[in-house]
């Protein structure tokens, strides 16, 4: 078995940068909000930085029920520039989510395993290069938990990782996951530098969710996710950064993405850090900030995760900018695709989820 991990993260991470400071991913775990449904007023998104791209990821825990709480007003007041979710439990592409006119790239990967399970989507105002689904190997991608986009500069790896199950019964499943993950993205940068983002399901370190000491077995927490993920950051061509963690060392509480919806875990900021964007680190120095939308819960048992990225120099014609007219990529593939006439979703947590809700009396019993 692997050794635990601790708070103090791997030796090797880089040394914290100069964050974009938010009362959003600074606030005290005293200040972290513990609302339950979604904002009415959307005041307090800022302005992406000056030449920056906005990508936000957010597991929505359904699709369907999501937009019902609030899902689609928070994109209007986002409106970032590409979107990942994860656990859209979607049997289909839901054809008329969001705009084909604010983003004509849409590109989804649904459950082929069961219905109303998993899943993933991308939207995008900027045209990617090539969309592709999966790994390319069965029976690891019949869940829909994968999608790569090249873009001029980088690629993006937006996916939803497996849990390891209740009693850890996937764990074998998902340390698979890992290695073949670790394989997808080293191949990837041979060309161009990734942006690895969605739900990752691991709290990397003891910081990263609130009972640390009642979870060491628990999925999402196990030495040997942990130890994983420290591989995935050792990267092969050069090392990949845990953005937050990186630009926000000591942060615990703001950094939550996750509240389970058992034991009033939101109200009392009992949550997990499950959601990264993890970057190779040449991207590093274009990186000008990560927010943890605290705000927004409701919606979801997550908070959306966004990462302001800056374009290239002006006069370089790779810079990441709004592009919508060309020929047809693999991500319109769906476009006319119609909404399927009932969802059919499973309106309980997706199994790794309801595994991972550390909200039991056992689990929360001691303060941070």
């Amino acid at each position: 078995m692997a050794g635990k991990r601790t708070a103090d993260g791997d030796a090797s991470d880089p040394a914290p940068k100069k964050a974009l400071t938010t009362s959003s991913t600074l606030a005290s775990a005293s200040s972290v909000p513990n609302n339950k449904t979604m904002p009415t007023n959307y005041s307090f998104i800022e302005k992406a930085p000056s030449g920056c791209c906005k990508i936000v990821t957010f597991n929505v825990n359904s699709l369907a029920a999501s937009c019902k709480k609030g899902f689609k007003e928070y994109v209007v007041a986002e409106d970032p520039d590409i979107l990942c979710l994860q656990e859209t439990k979607a049997n289909q592409p839901m054809a008329f989510l969001l705009s084909k006119t604010q983003y004509p790239h849409q590109t989804w990967h649904c459950s082929r395993a069961k219905k109303g399970y998993s899943g993933t989507a991308v939207f995008s105002k900027i045209k990617p290069l090539r969309v592709t689904t999966g790994f390319g190997a069965e029976p690891i991608d019949d869940e829909g938990r994968l999608i790569t986009l090249e873009f001029d500069t980088f690629h993006l790896v937006a996916c939803y990782v497996p849990n390891a199950g209740d009693k850890l019964v996937r764990l074998d499943r998902r340390m698979v996951w890992d290695d073949a993950m670790r394989t997808h993205i080293a191949a990837l940068e041979q060309t161009k530098p990734v942006i690895y983002t969605g739900d990752l399901n691991v709290a990397h370190n003891e910081i990263d969710l609130a009972r640390p000491d009642t979870n060491h077995r628990s999925p999402g927490f196990t030495d040997e996710e942990r130890t994983s993920f420290s591989d995935t950051l050792r990267g092969a061509t050069y090392p990949r950064v845990d953005v937050f963690r990186h630009l926000h060392p000591d942060t615990r509480a703001a950094a939550y993405t996750y509240f389970g919806y058992r034991a009033n875990c939101r109200e009392k900021t009992l949550g997990w850090r499950l959601d990264y964007f993890v970057v190779s680190e040449p991207l590093l120095a274009r990186v000008a900030g990560v927010v943890t939308r605290n705000q927004c819960y409701g919606a979801s048992d997550h908070v959306p995760l966004l990462l302001y990225l800056r374009n290239v120099e002006a006069n370089d014609d790779s810079k990441c900018s709004v592009e919508t007219s060309g020929t047809k990529t693999e991500s319109d593939e769906t476009k006319d695709e119609p909404l399927e006439a009932k969802d059919e979703l499973d309106e309980t947590k997706d199994e790794p989820l309801e595994a991972k809700d550390k909200s039991t009396d056992e689990n929360v019993a001691k303060s941070e």
